[in-house]
């Protein structure tokens, strides 16, 4: 590798998968070799990211669908939320990798992703970039205006989160921050109105989830993180991970319990409300159970734990649509 962190003209004509994507992804199996940079780039090869972006998406959907039931429309939304989260959360992605190229050819995890490595300039990820969000935007597009406005804000989340991490021990806040701002965009996609304190109180919930989680992930890097500078809120608590992460499981069942019973008291039915209820409190249960697992120390159990939070994501998802039905 040369001081730029770039590998020399050689040797980039083998290097083949990226070290912290899953062995024998769709990516590194299936698609046409001149797309897997970019496909790298984006993060398909590692579809937990998506996941972690979608979900919120759906949260906020099925709740809003809980006070006055499902439309025909709500089935586009489900379907846009997927195919924006999976661009955009590509697009954020290839930022990042812009952003912190020179951060990740310092790291052994990371420094055979696309652009450390050589696979692909500055100059084509910004391209591949533009071209993710241009077709994102083009979905978007079709939600009402006010869907549309809010979305269009969390841009800013998105463009400030790559160096959060550079100024603050507490990146995961922005990256929360970001991470969950479809709860309102669905919110108002299925009512066409400005969300209401519950949807707010919702969003609330994924922040803390996303502080639990990500915390866990950021254990992997702590070694390496501290010797290039960067922060991370795994970092900043240290020993005691456990008890922070204890109030972030504590907050994110709270919030989210609170925010079903501000979406549906007094007007549902009794039935109803256990069933959404039943949603916050199996997300507390998952979380738990992580939680009596974690090792900090364990990069690969650190990978296990953060990767099994789509299966809890989709617990509140399910319950929330269930009730929607009743």
């Amino acid at each position: 590798m040369t001081p730029t962190g770039e590998f020399p003209e050689a040797e980039r004509g083998q290097i083949g998968t990226v070290a912290d994507a899953p062995s024998g992804n769709w990516v590194d199996r299936w698609a046409p070799a001149a797309l897997r940079p970019y496909l790298r780039l984006s993060r398909a090869d590692r579809p937990i990211g998506t996941w972690l972006l979608l979900l919120p998406c759906w949260w906020g959907l099925a709740l809003a669908a809980t006070v006055d039931g499902w439309r025909l429309y709500d089935l586009w939304i489900f379907v846009a939320c997927g195919l924006g989260a999976t661009l955009m959360r590509g697009a954020g992605c290839t930022w990042n990798d812009i952003t912190d190229r020179t951060f990740d050819a310092a790291v052994a995890r990371t420094r055979s992703r696309p652009i450390p490595s050589g696979q692909v300039s500055v100059r084509q990820a910004l391209v591949w970039m533009a071209l993710q969000t241009a077709v994102s935007g083009a979905i978007l597009l079709t939600f009402p205006p006010v869907a549309i406005g809010l979305a269009v804000a969390s841009l800013a989340l998105v463009a400030i989160y790559p160096f959060a991490k550079r100024f603050t021990w507490w990146p995961q806040v922005f990256l929360g921050l970001a991470f969950n701002w479809g709860v309102p965009v669905a919110w108002v996609a299925h009512a066409g109105a400005f969300p209401p304190p519950a949807a707010w109180i919702l969003y609330l919930a994924g922040v803390a989830w996303t502080l639990f989680y990500d915390t866990i992930y950021a254990h992997q890097d702590k070694e390496d993180d501290a010797l290039i500078g960067v922060k991370s809120t795994a970092r900043l608590f240290g020993a005691a991970t456990g008890r922070w992460l204890a109030v972030f499981l504590v907050v994110t069942v709270v919030a989210m319990a609170a925010a079903v019973m501000m979406a549906l008291l007094p007007v549902a039915s009794g039935l109803k409300l256990t069933v959404a209820l039943a949603g916050p409190w199996m997300l507390g249960w998952h979380l738990l159970w992580q939680l009596r697992l974690l090792d900090p120390d364990d990069p690969a159990l650190c990978l296990r734990l953060f990767r099994s939070n789509r299966d809890a994501g989709l617990l509140p998802a399910l319950f929330f649509a269930a009730a929607a039905f009743l």
